[in-house]
């Protein structure tokens, strides 16, 4: 299907069926009316100046720029015993680039992993170390499989059933 479609989009073009627009080329031009000009104004015209104008230095309104960095402190940290959360972190900077600080945080087995890193114009150098021991719950092997399966499946009981007592409503007659 390709090659028909390549095929017949070739076919068009050699056939000269498809031409493209001449570009229209604008040989002057056009302007409604002729451009002001400051040299024609009347001779009682005068120049609407200020008779003082200030001179501004360019010095002192230069936009400041955010780019450098600036010395900065900060820390925080939370510690809520009741859902095990323990974390925080202690960062400076001297405002030259340079950015010292540490972060730490308790795992799930118990030990506070305590990252203390720096940052500077040749990289980010992190040192990561760990406090306490590594706690786990106790492990406890399953049963055999030839026991039976590791599921408890439900156990099936025939349901209690007892043939219902016939009493005739009427006696029966005595012969």
């Amino acid at each position: 299907m390709k090659v028909f479609v390549f095929a017949a989009l070739v076919a068009v073009v050699a056939a000269g069926g498809y031409h493209q627009a001449p570009a229209y080329k604008q040989e002057k031009p056009y302007t409604s009316h002729p451009a002001p000009s400051h040299h024609n104004a009347p001779s009682h015209y005068k120049e609407n100046k200020p008779a003082y104008q200030p001179e501004y230095k360019s010095a002192e309104y230069a936009p400041k720029s955010y780019d450098v960095p600036t010395p900065y402190h900060f820390n925080w940290a939370v510690k809520d015993d009741y859902t095990y959360n323990n974390f925080g972190q202690h960062e400076s900077s001297d405002g030259y680039g340079h950015v010292t600080g540490s972060y730490h945080t308790l795992l799930p087995d118990g030990r506070t992993q305590i990252v203390t890193y720096k940052a500077d114009d040749y990289g980010y150098v992190a040192d990561v170390k760990y406090d306490g021991y590594a706690k786990y719950p106790e492990y406890k092997a399953a049963d055999s499989y030839h026991k039976g399966p590791s599921y408890s499946a439900p156990k099936y009981e025939a349901p209690k059933y007892e043939a219902p007592k016939y009493e005739p409503k009427y006696a029966a007659p005595k012969y």
